[in-house]
């Protein structure tokens, strides 16, 4: 699956490795992606979402539903 938050979208960045002779390759910087289950109460059943440690932080301070209403309004499948 790819690396990116299906609440706030954050999504790999790329740069360069640097070596101690200077040469550069390219590299990727990954966010941090976790899978989590939350219960839905409104729908009576389990989701699990792809969430970067900064979505889940999201999640628990605007609440379950509200983050699951901002992931369909982007379009995602829930």
């Amino acid at each position: 699956m790819s690396a990116h938050c299906m609440l706030t979208g954050a999504q790999p960045g790329f740069g360069n490795r640097i070596s101690h002779s200077h040469r550069r390759t390219s590299r990727r910087f990954d966010p941090n992606i976790q899978s989590k289950r939350y219960w839905l109460p409104s729908e009576g059943r389990y989701v699990r979402l792809r969430l970067s440690a900064r979505g889940i932080k999201t999640v628990d301070t605007i609440g379950i539903e509200a983050a699951v209403a901002r992931i369909r309004a982007r379009g995602g499948k829930v």
